[in-house]
Formats: C-alpha cells, structure tokens, sequence
C-alpha cells in the first residue's frame, strides 16, 4: 500500500465514480469497504491520517455495551453482540476473546450483575464468546489480585472482545485498496461540487502534503466524519443548525503491575453513573473513560484535570495499590459524534450510540453517531439506504463474512507480531538480522518500521508512533525519547531529508507533551 502509487491510480479528475465517502475512521472505512465490495468504484478521502480522530482513541473493546443493557436499550446491545461475533470471525488477528470481572461487594450486588450479565450472554445467541458466572472472593482474587481486598465478596465472570482500533482500521483501509479502491490520507475535502439542479455530484479536494488541489466527481457523496459531521452538513446547507454534540472521554495508561493477570476488570457503576474499565493491553492497563461534554470537537482534544482526577480517585476503590499521577504512562482523550439532544443537549450520558443515517435534499448522505463495534452494520445500512433511494444500482452486501486484510495468516497469539497476521512471517524474517528493539520500555524494531514505511503509508513520524504502531498510547515519553531514531528510519526508507527529520521530532515532542503528566 503505497501513498504515489494510489495517487497515480486517481487517474483523471473528471472520472464520475460510484461513491465518494469523506471521513477515514471506522466509520469511513467501514462503507468503503462495503462499496468496494459490492463492486462500486470507491474513493474515500481523510484530512489527516487515518484513525487519527475518535477511531483511534477508543476503549480498544468490541462489545455490546453492558452500561446500554443497564439503560434499557436493547436494540443496540442486540446489534452490537451479533457484530461484535462477526469482528472476532472475520478478523481473529487482531481481535479476540477477553475475560472480564466485575467486583462485587454485597449480595445484592452479585445477584443483580449475574442475572444482568446472563441477560448479556442470551442476547449474543450462538455468537457468545463465554458463559457468565459468579465466583467466590477466593477464585475472583486469584485471577485479580490488583483488587482492592477489603468487602469484597466476589465477582462476576463475562465476556467481550477486545482489539486494536487502529490496527483494525489499517487493515479495513488495506482490504478497500487491494480490491480496488482507493483510500487517501491527507486529502482534505474543502467543498462540494454541485449540478446545475443544485445536487451533489462531487467534492473539491486538497492533497495537505503536495497543496495539489482536486476535483472528484461521483454518484454518491457519503460525509462520515464522525465529530466534524456538522463541518461538511454546512458546505452543503450553510445555515443547517448543529447536530453532534462531542462527548470527550479520557484514559489513563499504567504499568501492568497495577493490574497483574490476563482478566480485565468492569466497574459497574462510577460516581457519574457510567461504567469503568481497567483492561490489559500490549502488556499496559488502560483505564477508562469518562464522559465530558465539550463545545467544539478538535483533532487533538486534551485531558482535563477534573477527569484525571476522576479516574484515579475512583481507583482508590477498586485497586489494592491505587496510582498516582506520577504512574501514568500515558493520557489519552477521545471525542464520542453524539448526535445532539434538542431537550438537553449536555445529557451525553443518556444518548444513544445508535446511528443515524440522512440524505439531504441535494443528495448528501451522511452518517452520525454509531460507535466501533457496529461499524459494519453503519456501512451496510448505509449502502442499503443509498440503493433504497436509487442513487445507485444493487448491489449485494459481502461484508457479513468477509475476511479482513491480514485474517488468514496463522500467528501465536502470545507473540506480538499477531496484530500483522498474514505479514508477520515478512516482519519476523526482517528482525532476524536486528531483532532488539528500539527502547527497553517499547516492543517495537528497526526492521518493523521499516515495513510499516514501505507498506503501510505513514507520512508523518506521529502516523508512525501514535497509530501504526501505538507507541505514543503506550509509553508517551519512550515514544519522545526513539523519535529521532524512527524519523531517521522514515527518512532514509521514503527519501526525506534532514530537515524533514527535524521538523517532524519537533513536532511530535510538541504533540506527546499532551499525553504526559508533568
């Protein structure tokens, strides 16, 4: 997958295609990945890089939503389950089964969650990923004993999936272009283009890192742009009021010494009503998330002090030898695309994660709110939607079953080099002449990035350490400390100079300095 080489495949500008989709998030992608596949000609084009907004900033769970069962709705659960078994199917690379405990610390406590949680395994039907059960204090301590002792009674056992939201989003990307579509990063759409009936037929474009400017015609023009949806609703109605409301949530990163063992932990209920989550990931625990709403979505949101503060004071509770601020690895914050509520638009903890799908009466489709676990069913309706509206011929959705970028390589879970499935024998056999790595806190080697340049379309050293690999996410000062190593490695694969090197180490030192706790 090479940046030229798809450039060079844009061919002519006044090419009409099938299906333009704006936004290369999940979201994104995922439709793009269902047009390509139901054989539209598909370009999808994204501002910055791939996965570098909301898609990358997750939980990293493919789940039903357990706090959406406690709400009521379910529908979405229902949804979420069935799509969550499809993910551990068509992409067992990268995603897998996790084991999760929730503390209980009364007799009402165990009876209400087991019951709950059997509720959760019915729901999933014969995509269930393990039976729920109480276990006593004993059993529950010896698979986590990084919980806090005192009053505990037990817990309860259940299942979801957990994965790497942007390697997952790599390798959806991968699928769209190997089929023959195109996935660009870094063009940004700064207008639509319209027919003489005042329809979208089209966007202006930008390439960000060579300033060409573009003009791409298509059929369809879907805006999947998560939190900037209401951006490009505006391009086509000036005047339309607002309708995403972002939602920031945060995590926290820590040392695995804080939760020792390979069983994640749930916390039910937080002081704000929503659900917490201490899972292991890459050897690290991720802790999270909150639910604050913010006035404006930005691509790099920060984290308040007020929501830091929140997670670790909750930890207090639940963690035999609770963190502090000096413990953090990392602090990431991500925006949730809520669709805004009319009554009380800062009520984000009572909105839905449905999506919405709308089509404007010039023809702009887009596609608001969803979270990563549905995906694929957001890109199915949307397609379906379009071909209901007659905006394009039928087409039969293949998506249901199909085998992501990557799913059929075979690869020892235990070895981390799984995440590349199919590619892992290529890397593996690249490490061979240098397989240390590049800092002691990191798993990541020379020869790794030097694969991911050739293949992958980095073209930014932050591409390369926030979501390529997830360096910045997992050690955000080890990530500063190997950036002139990595940016020299990037230069010297995909010829830039010296000044490329320096600009870039500068720009990501300024960049981290938000995800580290001073």
């Amino acid at each position: 997958m090479n940046r030229t080489e798809l450039t060079n495949r844009l061919g002519n500008h006044n090419h009409d295609r099938d299906i333009i989709v704006i936004g290369g998030g999940a979201t994104g992608a995922g439709i793009a990945l269902d047009a390509v596949y139901r054989n539209y000609d598909t370009l999808l084009l994204e501002q910055e890089d791939f996965g570098k907004g909301t898609s990358s900033r997750s939980t990293k769970l493919i789940h039903g939503g357990v706090r959406y069962l406690a709400q009521g709705d379910l529908v979405l659960v229902f949804e979420a389950l069935r799509e969550r078994g499809r993910i551990l199917k068509n992409a067992p690379h990268i995603t897998f089964n996790q084991q999760f405990i929730v503390p209980v610390y009364s007799a009402w406590e165990a009876i209400k969650y087991t019951i709950g949680l059997k509720f959760y395994d019915l729901l999933a039907g014969k995509l269930s990923l393990g039976k729920s059960q109480f276990i006593g204090r004993s059993k529950t301590l010896a698979k986590m004993p990084g919980l806090n002792e005192k009053g505990l009674l037990g817990g309860v056992i259940y299942h979801d999936g957990q994965f790497d939201d942007t390697r997952l989003l790599i390798d959806l990307v991968r699928s769209v272009n190997d089929k023959g579509g195109i996935c660009l990063n870094y063009c940004r759409v700064t207008g639509l283009l319209k027919d003489n009936k005042g329809s979208v037929c089209g966007v202006r474009a930008i390439d960000t890192l060579t300033g060409k400017e573009h003009e791409f015609r298509a059929k369809v023009v879907v805006n999947a742009t998560g939190v900037f949806t209401d951006d490009i609703i505006r391009m086509d109605q000036p005047v339309m009021k607002r309708t995403i409301r972002p939602s920031q949530g945060i995590h926290l990163v820590l040392d695995s010494k804080f939760l020792p063992g390979d069983a994640s932990v749930m916390i039910p209920k937080t002081d704000d009503g929503r659900v917490l989550f201490a899972i292991p990931w890459y050897n690290k625990v991720v802790v999270g998330t909150t639910d604050t709403v913010v006035d404006e979505a930005a691509l790099e949101p920060k984290a308040l002090e007020k929501e830091i503060d929140f997670i670790l004071n909750t930890t207090l509770r639940y963690f035999k030898v609770p963190p502090q601020r000096k413990d953090i690895l990392t602090v990431f914050a991500g925006l949730r695309p809520l669709v805004a509520s009319p009554d009380d638009p800062s009520a984000t903890r009572e909105l839905s994660r449905r999506h919405k799908i709308s089509i404007s009466s010039s023809g702009l489709v887009t596609v608001e709110g969803g979270k990563w676990t549905i995906y694929r069913r957001m890109a199915e309706d949307t397609i379906d939607r379009i071909i209901r509206k007659g905006m394009l011929q039928p087409g039969t959705c293949r998506t249901g079953t199909l085998r992501i970028y990557g799913a059929d390589g075979e690869w020892p879970r235990n070895d981390r080099l799984h995440i590349y499935g199919s590619d892992a024998h290529e890397i593996k056999k690249m490490e061979e002449a240098d397989p240390k790595p590049l800092h002691p806190d990191l798993p990541y080697t020379k020869a790794e990035i030097t694969w991911i340049c050739r293949n992958e379309m980095p073209q930014k050293l932050e591409d390369m350490l926030a979501r390529r690999t997830r360096s910045l996410f997992l050690n955000a000062r080890a990530s500063v400390e190997i950036a002139p190593v990595v940016a020299a490695i990037m230069a010297s694969e995909m010829g830039f100079d010296g000044n490329w090197q320096k600009t870039q180490v500068e720009e990501y030192t300024k960049l981290a300095a938000n995800y580290i706790i001073s």
